[in-house]
């Protein structure tokens, strides 16, 4: 089945919750109609389906984490692996998602060492547990202009003040030039003032 639309591409993100709970099967039907939809999302955490479609902004500042991060890891020769939103799944643990950006960190693994979400109109720590369940080392939110940065000890993530996979990184810094109005001029201070 194809679905299209003539509808504009949203300016804002924007989410609806299926209402009632629903088997991994229901999902994985829905999943299967809905994957031709482009900029839809779709999560899926203990039988809860959730639509979510990406606005501009959204993307760009999505974007942005991706080249800055993408300079750093080239600036300091660390081998990477960058992933997008490939989505992350398992029946087991009853969760399906797309990270906005993740990374493994070196060399691959069951699952990147590094996920990046931003959220623009809604978000909170809550968001973590899909991530949790997968054991993600290291999830970023990006909310309200800057970061969260929750790090994975043991079994539950703990808050810290800067990224334990990349202890050198100034997230002022890249917080600061993801938010400039141009592209070219953040790359330029990005890539001269991180060191």
């Amino acid at each position: 089945m194809t679905i299209t639309s003539s509808a504009p591409i949203p300016t804002q993100d924007q989410t609806l919750v299926l209402p009632g709970r629903h088997s991994w099967e229901a999902f994985k039907a829905i999943q299967a109609v809905m994957e031709q939809q482009p900029g839809l999302r779709i999560v899926y955490l203990d039988g809860v389906i959730e639509f979510m479609t990406l606005g501009e902004y959204h993307e760009s500042i999505k974007s942005m984490i991706a080249i800055l991060l993408g300079i750093y890891f080239w600036q300091r020769e660390i081998e990477f692996i960058p992933v997008g939103s490939a989505t992350r799944e398992s029946k087991d643990e009853s969760v399906s998602f797309e990270p906005d950006e993740s990374y493994y960190l070196g060399e691959k693994k069951a699952h990147p060492d590094l996920a990046i979400e931003v959220n623009v109109s809604s978000g909170s720590a809550k968001k973590l547990e899909k991530y949790q369940r997968l054991g993600i080392g290291e999830v970023w939110m990006w909310q309200d202009k800057k970061f969260s940065i929750y790090f994975l000890d043991g079994d539950r993530y703990q808050t810290v003040s800067k990224s334990q996979l990349l202890p050198d990184l100034d997230i002022a810094l890249l917080e600061e030039c993801v938010m400039m109005s141009s592209p070219l001029e953040a790359m330029q201070k990005f890539t001269s003032q991180q060191k």
